[in-house]
């Protein structure tokens, strides 16, 4: 039976993208493709960012491959007003997926399209694992009196389960990630926190150091947020597997994204326990090129090699799409954010032409 997939093209260059993911699905085999309206498009179809039978269609999914959502048209400071972003947080907690994973590793191609120098940013090859559910994003918030507040919580399960994930991520990672760094081999995990000034921090540090302790093949080390962000910068091929809470993971993927060059270049997993992963990329709608034909649609092709390898256990296909897209790249692809004039058709013929 071919595996299901409900695809969730949204707003903005969305739509875009996500037709050159299903081309490029249907050079690589058989799927089912079910096709539901999200986010901003959710909105002005039904009012709600996140519709129960969209959320139901998910969850009976092998996969779930999303575009992008948000734009101006829906922004406001209306906390009763139904926004975008939304239908993302409910869909994380609807399928249950706590874990992030966005791989940052510069193709050689583009490593002049990089803001740093090709020095500093050779050789880079990390990942950052992000905890989805919890934190700031999910607690109290509100307005009383003319304050505003918004509350950071986590619970200790919260942490532990967040921590295994990055644990094994950087076994199965085993040679793949930074150097050895003091004559330590092991692969490392970067835990990220501001345990100097929060709470939430310190019950973080003190679960993963406790974690650790059942994975002494993996190297740890933390590391304050602010000087984090300035080592992604300084020395990001120093860095393994990156361990951060849903706010700081938020911040620093975007941070880390730019070392490739384009933020429109970095895809992501999200998952849970068990049953369907959501597989995206980072970059946001991009309204003001919507409609153009010139948006790059890599990030989402390299997030449709993720679903297919952690989504789908098609490793072959995964690996086939990730090689076609390097291929594009090494002989002379460029998008418009890459400082070429290709299009989104002329990228996706690209990649399609060079999958085996």
């Amino acid at each position: 039976m071919a595996p299901r997939i409900v695809i969730l093209p949204g707003d903005g260059i969305g739509p875009e993208i996500m037709q050159a993911a299903i081309t490029v699905l249907g050079g690589l085999g058989e799927f089912t493709l079910e096709e539901h309206a999200f986010g901003g498009a959710s909105i002005d179809a039904h009012g709600t960012a996140l519709t129960e039978e969209t959320l139901a269609a998910c969850r009976s999914a092998d996969a779930v491959l999303l575009a992008a959502v948000g734009g101006p048209k829906w922004d406001t400071t209306d906390p009763a007003a139904p926004r975008p972003e939304q239908g993302l947080l409910g869909l994380r907690q609807g399928l249950g997926l706590f874990a992030n994973l966005r791989p940052v590793r510069p193709l050689a191609a583009l490593y002049d399209a990089s803001p740093l120098r090709r020095e500093r940013i050779e050789g880079t090859d990390l990942l950052v694992v992000r905890e989805l559910t919890g934190g700031i994003y999910f607690g109290a918030r509100g307005r009383r009196d003319g304050d505003a507040f918004d509350t950071c919580t986590y619970s200790v399960p919260e942490i532990e389960r967040i921590a295994e994930v990055a644990f094994d991520a950087a076994r199965r990672r085993s040679g793949a990630g930074a150097p050895a760094r003091d004559g330590d081999a092991r692969p490392r995990v970067t835990s990220i926190d501001k345990a100097n000034v929060l709470e939430t921090s310190r019950l973080w540090r003190e679960t993963v150091v406790r974690v650790h302790a059942h994975h002494a093949d993996v190297a740890l080390d933390h590391l304050l947020v602010d000087n984090a962000a300035m080592q992604l910068v300084a020395r990001p091929a120093a860095f393994d597997v990156l361990l951060t809470e849903n706010l700081f993971g938020d911040i620093l993927s975007d941070e880390a994204a730019m070392l490739t060059g384009s933020i429109g270049m970095l895809p992501s997993a999200s998952l849970g326990a068990g049953g369907p992963g959501l597989f995206e990329p980072v970059h946001g709608s991009a309204p003001d090129i919507a409609g153009q034909g010139v948006a790059n649609p890599l990030a989402l092709l390299l997030s449709v090699a993720l679903m297919l390898r952690h989504g789908l256990s098609r490793e072959a296909e995964a690996a086939a799409v990730e090689s076609a897209v390097n291929g594009a790249l090494q002989t002379g692809l460029r998008t418009r954010d890459l400082g070429g004039q290709a299009t989104t058709s002329e990228a996706t013929r690209a990649v399609l032409s060079l999958i085996n």
